[in-house]
């Protein structure tokens, strides 16, 4: 190749980078001008749905345009995430990523989901994180975890629902039965919150929840929280023992954020954070995320960034020693 080819090509990637960056400044400015779509990969009712309604009310007057919850629920939230991370990074369609499709689901599912947790998104910021509890139907007979590995051994086993496969409640119950020295019997539904009625209605005695969305149902007695999985009994639940204290060796916490599209403008992704972080840091939502039982994020986007890639590692090498598989 002769030295002019060479500097033609050369000066023709530079033109077009040039082009690019002004192509996406331009962008930015003009952002937003239409509505939001922020996708929840859960069904309505759980966790990630309350939290994501929370922050889109927030953001939508922060921002001065609509901004819509889309429920897109499947495959360990993969199926929701799977169509963020293909669309257009124009700052206009958002995830609610957790800690299901961008910590464990890539494990579990691997092989199966399409798209790279860290690689293929523009992580923004992290909303909130909060323990698990586990929680029974009151007519059940399960007061204690020991009620519950006694049933578990027994004729029939245990029925212990969570939010769907590839979830950290969905690990817990994997490790409980190892601890238990019996297999628990894994329900996966699309979400938190028909889990949770499944429950209720009797369905299945027994669930593994985010503490959020089953707060409200300890707080009415709809079902009796029986063990949360946190190093210390949570403030606002005092009466509830941890699974340590009846002596299980277990804690987990969940977390929820938002990202988009890898590619989306970075002054599109640090105006999300400024913004969701000032939303966050308001008397009035870290009052209800406390009543909830959840901690709101303080990350930068790069943090957050950091955060997914360090959780991705982290469950890999959990997720094979538990032998969770999509069920």
């Amino acid at each position: 190749m002769s030295w002019t080819l060479r500097r033609r090509i050369l000066l023709a990637g530079s033109l077009l980078a040039v082009t690019t960056s002004r192509h996406a400044l331009a962008q930015a400015a003009a952002w937003p001008s239409q509505p939001i779509r922020l996708v929840v990969p859960f069904a309505p009712g759980g966790t990630t749905d309350l939290v994501a309604r929370l922050l889109a009310a927030g953001l939508q007057e922060r921002l001065g345009v609509s901004v819509v919850v889309e429920n897109r629920a499947g495959a360990g939230a993969t199926v929701g995430s799977e169509m963020v991370a293909r669309a257009a990074p124009d700052g206009y369609t958002l995830v609610m990523s957790n800690i299901a499709s961008h910590g464990i689901s890539p494990s579990v599912y691997r092989g199966r989901i399409r798209y790279d947790a860290v690689a293929d998104f523009a992580h923004i910021a992290l909303v909130v994180s909060n323990p698990t509890v586990w929680v029974a139907n009151p007519r059940a007979g399960i007061r204690t975890l020991a009620d519950a590995a006694a049933k578990a051994r027994g004729t029939g086993g245990l029925d212990v629902a969570t939010s769907g496969a590839g979830s950290s409640n969905h690990l817990m119950v994997v490790r409980m039965g190892q601890l238990i020295g019996t297999e628990l019997n894994h329900i996966p539904f699309r979400g938190a919150g028909p889990a949770m009625q499944a429950v209720i209605a009797g369905q299945v005695p027994m669930m593994s929840d985010s503490l959020p969305s089953a707060a409200n149902h300890i707080r009415q007695g709809s079902v009796i929280a029986v063990a949360m999985a946190s190093a210390s009994r949570h403030p606002s639940f005092p009466d509830v023992p941890t699974f340590r204290e009846q002596g299980f060796d277990l804690a987990s916490d969940s977390w929820f954020g938002i990202s988009a599209p890898a590619g989306t403008p970075a002054p599109i992704v640090e105006r999300l954070n400024l913004e969701s972080r000032a939303f966050l840091s308001t008397p009035e939502i870290v009052a209800r995320l406390a009543e909830l039982g959840g901690t709101p994020g303080d990350l930068t986007a790069q943090g957050y960034g950091e955060f997914v890639r360090r959780e991705v590692a982290l469950w890999a090498p959990l997720v094979q020693a538990s032998g969770a598989t999509p069920d």
